[in-house]
């Protein structure tokens, strides 16, 4: 079986070298194999470790394959068992700190805003002072001590 990157598949497709594509199913994922014009098979791999690509999702890879052109394509799910695909997707510790990050930086924003709304009220209300108010005050208190 021969394997080809995203960009060599989509040479193969804008150039007539593919007949039939397939999307077959092994546990939770999907696969894109092709019958290619000189007859063999060949497997959509990844471009860094050319591994097959697999898409958990049916339609991300429908959405792909339309995207390059294909219209047609079999679909192969007798292999399939969705509940592995659940168990075999990679935790994702970064996606999960910068969530954590998010959420903080949200929850500091409404505190901060709700300080700023106090402190606004109070100042209608008459509770306080503006600050330019108060450090002319004390600038004349101090002025006004000896030595």
């Amino acid at each position: 079986m021969r394997e080809m990157t995203l960009e060599q598949f989509r040479s193969s497709v804008e150039t007539g070298g593919i007949l039939s594509v397939t999307l077959k199913a092994e546990g939770g994922a999907f696969y894109v194999n092709a019958e290619t014009c000189k007859g063999d098979e060949a497997v959509l791999v990844t471009t860094r470790d050319k591994a097959p690509r697999s898409f958990a999702d049916l339609r991300k890879a429908m959405l792909l394959l339309r995207e390059m052109g294909i219209l047609d394509a079999r679909i192969d799910a007798k292999a399939w068992n969705p509940e592995q695909g659940e168990s075999e997707r990679p935790s994702r510790p970064d996606r999960a700190a910068a969530m954590k990050r998010t959420n903080a930086a949200v929850a500091h924003d409404k505190w901060f805003r709700e300080q700023v709304e106090i402190g606004l009220k109070s100042v209608r209300k008459g509770r306080t002072r503006l600050a330019n108010e108060f450090f002319n005050e004390l600038e004349v208190s101090l002025a006004d001590l000896p030595g």
